[in-house]
Order: structure tokens, then sequence, then C-alpha cells
């Protein structure tokens, strides 16, 4: 369906969420509204924790990821024994170029993924712009996770993966600003017994959705996380769930996606009132970090030209 020159846009852009189910969940839509049956060679570009292996798990269920979060990493890599494997074999192979560049030279990498491809095989490449000079054909599907998803299915005049990599490598940082912000927020929230509330996202921010009134001083809890922003707390991984800041054992989705220190959050600062949206009838919250803009609810999703 996606191989019609003229029936897909040349970009499709998504926010970029924080924690694991949300980043399969929308992982799953974009191979729903872009992946083709036909489709051989996917290339997938972001920085480490940005989200890649997840986003490609919700895009393929069930395919065996080499380079594992947990340290479990498949040796030998199976993308290299593709021409002496037996009838049995994968249809679909991954690859972290970056990985296994440490292993292998990645000109035998980029063979590899060619022979692959000779036979009839999905390849699967994480870190694709460091591969791509060696390959001589751009991917199908081309996907870049920044501050956002950019997901884009290039043609010959591009776009390239060095064009997709200056993107999302300049933009993850206000992403990282964000959920540390966010997760600092939730810390104050959870004194305040304010109830039960999920998570979205608006552009270089975060937002909480209540689906009750609720009472919140938000120029107290503005003061009071910008106090630890100040303090220039270290932030640090513990395990799949948990953070520190600080000496603090905090719960999050999405451990890997922070800034070192609380330090690092610039310019954070919520909406001054709680948003009521009539559509799906919830109260919302709104933090935003980076550049000020113009300070209007409706501005915060605009499309920015030039």
């Amino acid at each position: 369906m996606n191989q019609i020159l003229g029936q897909e846009p040349l970009y499709s852009v998504y926010f970029a969420p924080r924690g694991y189910v949300r980043m399969m969940q929308i992982g799953h839509e974009i191979a729903q509204h872009h992946l083709s049956s036909l489709d051989k060679l996917i290339g997938v570009i972001g920085d480490a924790g940005s989200g890649k292996s997840l986003l490609i798990r919700g895009m393929f269920p069930g395919v065996e990821l080499t380079n594992d979060d947990n340290g479990v990493n498949v040796r030998p890599l199976p993308l290299l024994d593709v021409q002496d494997a037996g009838f049995y074999q994968a249809h679909t192979y991954h690859m972290d170029a970056r990985f296994e560049s440490a292993f292998t030279p990645l000109p035998q990498l980029a063979e590899a993924v060619l022979s692959a491809l000779d036979k009839g095989k999905r390849v699967i490449v994480e870190h694709f712009d460091l591969i791509f000079p060696l390959l001589n054909i751009n991917a199908e599907l081309l996907i870049g996770i920044g501050d956002e998803i950019i997901v884009s299915r290039p043609t010959l005049f591009g776009p390239e993966p060095k064009d997709i990599a200056s993107t999302v490598f300049s933009s993850i940082k206000y992403r990282r600003m964000a959920h540390t912000a966010e997760d600092l927020t939730e810390h104050f929230l959870m004194r305040m017994r304010v109830g039960r509330y999920t998570h979205g996202d608006v552009r270089r921010g975060f937002l909480l959705r209540f689906d009750h009134p609720v009472s919140i001083d938000i120029p107290e809890l503005t003061e009071e996380v910008n106090d630890l922003i100040a303090k220039d707390l270290p932030i640090a991984y513990k395990d799949h769930e948990h953070i520190y800041i600080g000496n603090t054992l905090h719960r999050c989705t999405g451990p890997r996606m922070h800034v070192s220190s609380t330090g690092k959050v610039e310019n954070f600062r919520f909406l001054n009132e709680l948003y009521y949206d009539k559509l799906s009838e919830n109260y919302l919250l709104v933090g935003l970090v980076g550049s000020a803009s113009a300070g209007l609810s409706k501005d915060l999703n605009q499309i920015i030209v030039g």
C-alpha cells in the first residue's frame, strides 16, 4: 500500500512519549499507519535511552532484539549467519549498528545487511545513520526519535539519515528536561494527595490529566519544583521502574529519559491555570521547559514555519 508514490506524506511527526507502555503503543500505531509488508530495510535513529528498542518492540512484536537493555545480548549476531542459516531461518533481523561496531567492523556489518536484503529478509537497523554511508541505499522507512518521533519514507531526493539525525540529536534534550520536570512535579503531587491522573504530551513539555476537579496551588507548586531544580540534585537510574532524585527513590516508567541532574532543566514553568478539556472531560495541568513562548495554550502545538 505504501509503494505507490504520492500516497503517503514525506514526514509524519508524533510526540515522543515517556514510559515503556506508551512508547510500545506508539510503535504499534506507527506500524499500522506507515509500515508495508513489502518494506525490507527499516532505519531507526536516536540517542541512547531515547526509546528506539521499545519502539521496535511495538512495531514488530516478537522480534528478537540483539541489544537487550537488561544486558542480555545475542551472540553471535544472527544477521552475520544468514548465508549459513538452514531452512528454518528468521524473516526479520535486528541490528544495533553502534553496539555491534564494537565487535564487528562496520563494512562487514553493511555487507551482512545487503546480503540479508538480497535473500528477501527484512532488516531493522538502530543507529542507521552510522552504517548508511557504507550501504549506498536508504531505508524504505526511516524513523528518528528525539523530542518528537519523525517517520519518513525517503525518496531519491531524501531525506537522508544525517538530516533526521541532526534534528533528533539536537532536540532530545528537551524531552529529557520535560520528563525530569514531570517527575519532580509528581514528587510533590504525591504529598498533595490529588488523586489519580494520566500522562500526556505537549511540545517541549508535559501534561497531567485529572478526571475530576482538583485544587492545586500552581504558584506554590512552581516554586517547589524550581527549588529542586536550583539544588542541582543528581538523577540516577536504579532499575526499569525507579530513579534516584538525590537520595530519594522515585517510581518512573521511563528511567533512562532524564537529564543527569535537576539543574539541567531549563526555564521550567506551568501554565497559570488548570485547563478543562470538554472533549475528554479532563482537567489539565501543563508544564513546559526550554525557551519561553507566547504562553498561550493554543500556541503550544502550533506548526513552526521557517
